[in-house]
């Protein structure tokens, strides 16, 4: 979770800075990606009705794909799974993802300026961002199973 609180007026201040309407459908969203960073569109719907019970489904995706435009949610593609969304944003970050449960959790940077990574070839293009995506095994899903390793007598 993120340490800072967010406000629906932190929210709506950042919306007329950049020019959009403040809407319930848009604060309600900003709230529930916020409460539950890296999560799904569908997630965000379910928290979202807790305020706003009529809201559906192409409204969010609606609202996603609009607050992921302006800035202020970052859309995280992984791996067979479906887009997630969180409103950490501005910063220099990468996401480590379990390939077993598909928890994925914030990386910070090494370096501080971004990119923090510095491609052997551009192409010609001028680099403004690196986004990565580390995979592993979160410590609950390790500690569920059995250490294989050690009982194969191949090793």
């Amino acid at each position: 979770m993120h340490t800072k609180p967010m406000t629906s007026e932190t929210w709506a201040t950042a919306l007329r800075s950049l020019g959009r309407r403040v809407t319930r459908q848009r604060l309600a969203v900003l709230d529930a990606a916020h409460r539950h960073p890296h999560a799904t569109a569908e997630v965000i719907l379910e928290t979202a009705r807790t305020e706003l019970p009529a809201l559906t489904a192409a409204s969010v995706y609606q609202v996603l794909g609009d607050l992921s435009e302006w800035g202020l949610l970052r859309k995280l593609e992984t791996p067979d799974s479906p887009a997630r969304y969180e409103t950490r944003i501005g910063d220099n970050h990468h996401h480590v993802m379990c390939v077993r449960c598909g928890a994925v959790e914030d990386v910070s940077c090494v370096v501080g300026h971004a990119p923090c990574l510095t491609p052997a070839e551009t192409a010609g293009m001028r680099i403004v961002t690196a986004d990565v995506l580390f995979q592993g095994i979160c410590s609950s899903c390790d500690a569920a199973e059995p250490d294989q390793h050690a009982a194969s007598p191949s090793r």
